[in-house]
Parts: structure tokens; sequence; C-alpha cells
């Protein structure tokens, strides 16, 4: 009788894969297949988390810190308002940064310029100010205040008491593309050439001076007061409804083009009256909101973060949430979505 020749060794197919991944992987090469659906999934996936930080609560950590350093020495004296799952990035968002910065009186953050676009949201204080490219400006609560990209500027502290505000940058974006770029003056302060008001008078009030060309894509006007923003966000209210997803929502504006105020960073404004509800929504840019008037609920992921003036929050894009008002509320806030709609990947969903 004739022998059966024994069964050959059969290797699995996934051990030969992996071989084969090995092999690959030492001329720097790796298979897209066992990777698609993490690179490419079918929604966002949020890598910030969701939080709030109540302004009574880090108020003595910030004015401690200048029992720890001056302005001068540390040259911005701000606490990094760090996202509790991005610990050690200084980021609250993938894309963005926050902090609360203080100056007090008689003191002077000295001029440098940087390629990152920064925001200032005035949060408590009076008296102090921000000389932006020449010009000089007088901060006041809920004041938004701009510094453009490669632009030198300083602050300063003329009146009595502590001054904070909320320092919104785009330096993850920068540091993404390696584009960052600084440069310290060899003055503590840079010259100031030109009035106070002077951007304002030219740029803000419905008017341009014939033959302006932009020489930025920021705004020319860098400093929107506050009590104009409000007097605009309560005269909505007489007009008619609140958007059911977003309230009356409005947008700081590009005087000379229509566009938004920043190219980076999307700086927007909301009142919602007392009482009222939004409905859900979601958004593919992560936002930061701050409260400058008035009480109310963000409800988000199963948690209520309830928010009254110069409290913060963070809200991941793409997580659905709504707002509730207790009494009349009103709301700044930042995100990426003017890169993302220049882009052409910016998305919403009214739910």
């Amino acid at each position: 009788m004739a022998s059966v020749p024994a069964a050959t060794p059969q290797v699995s197919v996934e051990a030969e894969r992996q071989a084969f991944y090995e092999r690959a992987d030492t001329q720097s090469l790796a298979p897209l297949w066992t990777r698609l659906k993490a690179l490419v999934p079918k929604a966002p996936t949020p890598t910030c988390a969701v939080h709030c930080w109540h302004y009574d609560d880090v108020r003595p950590y910030v004015m401690e810190s200048a029992q720890q350093i001056s302005a001068a020495e540390a040259e911005r004296r701000v606490l990094i308002l760090e996202n509790p799952a991005l610990r050690g990035s200084s980021q609250v968002t993938n894309t963005l940064y926050a902090g609360l910065q203080l100056i007090m009186p008689g003191e002077v953050a000295p001029a440098h310029r940087h390629t990152q676009s920064a925001l200032r949201f005035i949060i408590e204080g009076t008296g102090a100010y921000t000389a932006v490219d020449g010009e000089k400006t007088i901060m006041q609560p809920g004041d938004f205040v701009i510094t453009p990209s490669w632009t030198w500027h300083h602050h300063g502290h003329d009146g009595a008491g502590p001054m904070v505000w909320l320092d919104g940058l785009d330096i993850p974006i920068l540091a993404f593309y390696n584009a960052t770029f600084r440069e310290d003056h060899h003055e503590a302060e840079a010259p100031v050439a030109r009035p106070t008001g002077d951007a304002l008078a030219r740029y803000g009030s419905g008017l341009l001076p014939v033959g302006h060309r932009a020489g930025s894509l920021n705004s020319p006007v860098f400093n929107y007061p506050w009590a104009r923003t409000r007097d605009a966000l309560h005269a909505l209210t007489r007009a008619g409804a609140p958007d059911a997803h977003t309230g009356h929502l409005m947008r700081y504006v590009n005087p000379v083009d229509g566009g938004w105020a920043m190219p980076t960073m999307a700086t927007m404004v909301r009142l919602l009256p007392a009482g009222f509800s939004t409905q859900a929504y979601r958004s593919s840019d992560s936002t930061v909101f701050t409260a400058v008037e008035g009480n109310g609920e963000i409800r988000v992921d199963g948690q209520v973060l309830k928010l009254g003036p110069r409290d913060i929050a963070v809200v991941p894009g793409w997580m659905s949430y709504t707002l509730h008002a207790d009494d009349d509320w009103a709301l700044f806030s930042y995100s990426d979505r003017v890169a993302q709609e220049k882009l052409g990947f910016w998305r919403e969903q009214r739910l």
C-alpha cells in the first residue's frame, strides 16, 4: 500500500502579511489598508474635550501670577487655558490657543511681533491699552481687539486695578504648517504714530478713505467696542425672532471686503433673549465661548455647562449642543471656521 505524504504546514495569511509589513517598514513604507478607516473616518472624531473655566475659580490664580512674575519678565503674563484632553500641548482645541492675560497698573508688556494672529477679548478692568502697528487703543470690558499677523504690538496700563483679557491665537495652525516666526522689538514700546481712535474713525463708521487698498487679510479696524456691539445686538431683538439654532448671531466683519475680521479665526457674538433655548446644532469647527452679559447653559454630550459673565467654555467640533438663556445672555465666541470655509470643508448641521 502506497504511503500518504505528510501535510505541508500552512503559513497563516495574517502572519504572512505581518512579515510583509515588517519588511516594508525597513523602507519607511506602511500599508494604507490597515489605517484607512482611521485616516478617513465617516465623521470627525473630536480630539479635545468639552470643558468650562469658571472665572471666579481661576481668577485667584490669575491675580497671584502678578506676585510670581512681572509683565516685563514674563513678556506676556498669561495662564494658558489648556484643554484637559490635550494636556501639555498649550492648546484649547486641536487648532486654537486660549489664555488669560494679566497686566497691572504701571506695567508694560514689551513689544514684539509674530506670524500668529491674535485676538483679545477684554474680561475685566479699565485703563489698559494695546498698541498695534503704530496706534494705541484703550480697552474696555467686552471689547474685541485684533493683533494682526506680523504687526508690532505691546500692552500697557495707565489706569488703576488689574486688567485681564482672553487671548485667542492660531498658534497650532501655524505650528502645523511650520510657519512660525517672531521678532522682539529693540525697545519695550514700539513707536505710536497715529492718534487713538484713528482706525475706527477711518474704517469703522461705514466709510472708507478714497483710494484705500487692503494691506492685510485682517480688518483695518482693530478694536470693536462693546458699547457699539451691545447696541446692535439688542436692536436685533426688536426686528424679529432669534434664529432657532443660533439665536441672534452676528459675525465681526472686515469693512473693506465684508469678510471675516480675521483670516484664520472666526469671531462672532450672539444674544439669546431671556428664557430662549436653541434647537440642537453642530458644526465642524471647535468653538471657544465666553459669556459677556447674563447667564445661561450650554448642554453638550450629556454635560451642562453653566456660564455667567466672564466664564469660558470650549465645545469640540461636530458635537451637538444647545444653548439655554436664563436672562438676556450675550456670548462672544471664536473658532477656526473661517479657515475651514476658505479650504472648502466647513460643515454645519441643524438638528
